[in-house]
């Protein structure tokens, strides 16, 4: 299925009361007649089915960035209408945690959606390191 997507009405919410040290939105809303996508978690798999740089969390959060926007085109969106985002790295140290977040906020560019960021024991795949998940809404 492909849609040509609309122009977003997802409104991003900021607050005065909240922490200006976040790199993103701390919520955001979605018109009440817009289509709602839930997509399951972006992984860094290459079309053949194995894992893409292996080791590398840079370009592993690349990777998934990438086959995240394939997925949103399929269902008739782009990044502009993610209204949040769950990113999952596989380690216990912050810095490969910000090392794959500064992919993917720099893959968002000025749509700062709402995002949880977190270090996990393991994902499902072999030498998987990132996976994003994403919510988006759409205005057909």
């Amino acid at each position: 299925m492909s849609v040509s997507p609309q122009p977003s009405q997802v409104t991003l919410v900021r607050s005065t009361q909240l922490s200006d040290a976040a790199e993103y939105a701390y919520a955001a809303t979605a018109p009440a007649d817009a289509r709602l996508i839930f997509l399951a978690g972006s992984c860094p798999l290459e079309e053949d089915g194995s894992t893409a740089a292996i080791g590398d969390y840079a370009g592993q959060a690349a990777k998934c960035m990438q086959n995240l926007e394939l997925a949103l085109v399929a269902a008739g969106a782009t990044l502009e209408h993610v209204l949040s985002t769950r990113v999952l790295v596989a380690s216990s140290s912050q810095a490969d945690l910000v090392t794959a977040w500064e992919v993917v906020r720099d893959g968002f560019g000025s749509h700062d959606a709402p995002s949880t960021l977190l270090g996990v024991t393991v994902l499902g795949y072999d030498h998987q390191l990132v996976e994003i998940e994403a919510v988006a809404a759409v205005r057909d």
